[in-house]
Formats: C-alpha cells, structure tokens, sequence
C-alpha cells in the first residue's frame, strides 16, 4: 500500500533526533529512484547502537530508498585501526556485512560498497581538493570528532586532515539524496552541506538517529564523549553476545535508584525495546510485585524516577527483551560463524 506524504514523513524520521532539513525531506517523496548512505568504518565489533542504524536503514527502505553501507577502509586506516594494515581491516568490513543481513536489513535494496571502490578515480580526488579549498583548516580540526577523535588530535599527522573532506567528498561521490548517520557525525554533514552551497553542487538531506550511552552512562555535556563505543568492550553490549552476557553486563551498568538522565539501561529501552517490540514486560516475584507490562516508553520512565522501579528488576528486564530482539543475530552467526571468529580475533576477543 502506497504511504501518504505525512504516513511517509512519519516513517523516514520515526526515532531519528534531527533532520537537515524537513522541507528537502518532503521534495524527496515525489522522487522515484531514492538513494540513502550510512557509512562505517571497519574497525570492531558490533555493538547494540547498530540496531538502531538498523533499524532507520529498513524504515528508509520501506519508505521507497536504495540504501548504501558504506565501509570505509581507507578512512579506517587513516584513523590507525587495526594498527593501518588493510587487509585485516577489509576482513572486518565482511563481518559487518553479515551483521547488518543479521540485523534484517532488506538485500535487494541494500548495497555494500567500499571506499577503495570508490576512490580509485582522479574525480573523486578532484572533489576532495575542492571541499578543502573551501574548508578552513580549523573547521576540519573541529570535525575530527567524527573520527572518534579530539580537535587536538589533529597534530598526530597530516593523513587525519584530509578526513572530513574524503567523508564529504564520498557523498558527493555516491550522489545520495540523503544520508544517515548518529548525531556523532553531524559535523561532517553540515561540513559537506556548505561545500554544496559553495560549490554548486547537489545538496542532500542529512538525517541523524540519537546516541547509545556507555555502559558506565553518557555525558550530559558531551553525548558523543559518553556514548557506547565498540573499543571499549567492557563498557558496550554486541549484537552477538549471549544471553547471559546481557544480563551480566547489564547487571553492571550504571543505573542509579530514580535516576533517568544518561541511563543507559533506560536509554536501550527507549531507543532499541519498544521501538521494536512496543512493550516492556518485567517479571519480579510477587512480593516485589509481581509481573508488571509496560506499554509506553514514557510510563517507564516516569515509575522508574519515583523510585517505584528497582534498578536490578529494570536490568532484568530490558536484558530479556534484548535477548529476544538479538536472537535473529545469534542465530545468524551460529550458522555462518567465520567472519564473526576472524572479526574476534582481530580485536583480541
């Protein structure tokens, strides 16, 4: 059934924090052949945030979009992981693969593309040169947060300057109409917008899903220093862990009695659990009150904040409902376990 403009509107920004803007958003319905872009860089595990890029990947499908995941070797080398060697870093782009055909995105409408596919052409350096000659040097310091890394860092060496513009030039490059990214990579979006108005060239919708905060709980200063990173296993939930991992590190994540800002258990629960399930059940034994079902992320919230909601019962409960949303994944990679074994092994695990 064909969906309305506002029935359409609706499903492209369900969960999503912010889009750049509404109105370039709305000329895209009437579009025919729609393209949208997230990119990663290869370079760890997976970790529970996915979902919800996942997620917003297959509700941009539905909404009529070909989806490209973008693996990023080359800027993952230029951001020194997997100590630069390539080749152990393209060996993790096909672990990420099969996450996201775990996580069910739609394969006839998703392309995997890598970025030594796609930098092997003088015109694509051409427009890196011209979105640096538009780039102050202190604006491409300022993005380097997209990296994972601080504006300081810049001094490390000269490769990680040109990052922000190859990220910007990637999209020009691929010709989305749109693309996807956390609010982490905000920077570069609006970095390659300029460049568009600038440059004269095509301007694409920049649409930004909310940040998973560590385990060890967010920043309210800073949500792109506090969220969960896949290079800290200790304090990050992968898509593939076991059930009783869940709910052993869940037990250990911060979650103060009443406390509701930058929880992380609560913020799994509003992002990942009733998006996807629509419900939250929780099972106490009946002198603690018993079985209690949640139906509305908000009601959550406001029993938790009066204290009416043990920290432990709320753990309980979203690890068993993320146990049952990660199941499909665990599944998947039980029956093709290679690609998860070497990703494993390269991060040390």
């Amino acid at each position: 059934m064909e969906l309305s403009r506002e029935e359409w509107v609706s499903l492209v920004l369900r969960n999503a924090e912010e889009v750049v803007t509404r109105e370039e958003l709305l000329a895209l319905y009437d579009k025919e052949e729609k393209l949208a872009y997230i990119g990663f860089e290869p370079s760890g595990l997976a970790h529970v945030g996915w979902v919800i890029q996942a997620e917003k990947v297959k509700d941009l499908q539905k909404a009529g979009f070909d989806v490209i995941i973008y693996l990023a070797d080359w800027h993952a080398y230029i951001n020194d992981k997997f100590g630069g060697d390539i080749e152990k870093i393209r060996e993790c782009g096909r672990y990420m693969e099969d996450c996201f055909r775990a996580l069910g995105v739609d394969e006839n409408k998703t392309r995997f593309l890598y970025a030594s596919e796609l930098l092997d052409t003088m015109d694509y350096w051409e427009k890196v040169l011209r979105i640096s000659k538009k780039t102050t040097i202190q604006r491409m310091k300022r993005a380097l947060t997209i990296m994972g890394r601080r504006e300081e860092e810049g001094e490390m060496d000269a490769s990680k300057l040109i990052y922000p513009a190859m990220q910007a030039a990637d999209i020009f490059q691929m010709g989305v109409d749109l693309a996807l990214g956390g609010m982490d990579q905000r920077k570069a979006h609006m970095l390659a917008r300029d460049a568009a108005d600038r440059l004269g060239w095509k301007k694409f919708v920049a649409l930004h899903t909310p940040l998973l905060p560590s385990l060890s709980g967010g920043s309210r200063m800073d949500p792109i220093e506090g969220k969960m990173s896949k290079s800290d296993p200790s304090t990050a939930i992968f898509i593939h862990d076991s059930p009783e991992d869940l709910e052993k590190k869940l037990k250990k994540a911060f979650c103060p009695q009443g406390v509701v800002e930058n929880n992380p258990v609560l913020e799994m629960a509003r992002l990942i659990v009733f998006p996807i399930l629509g419900e939250l059940v929780i099972d106490r034994p009946e002198k603690f009150g018993g079985r209690i079902r949640f139906s509305d992320y908000m009601e959550l919230e406001r029993v938790y904040e009066k204290g009416e909601l043990h920290p432990l019962d709320l753990k309980k409960g979203v690890a068993a409902a993320l146990s049952d949303i990660l199941a499909p994944v665990r599944d998947y990679f039980a029956r093709r376990p290679e690609n998860l074994e070497r990703a494993k092994e390269l991060v040390g695990i």
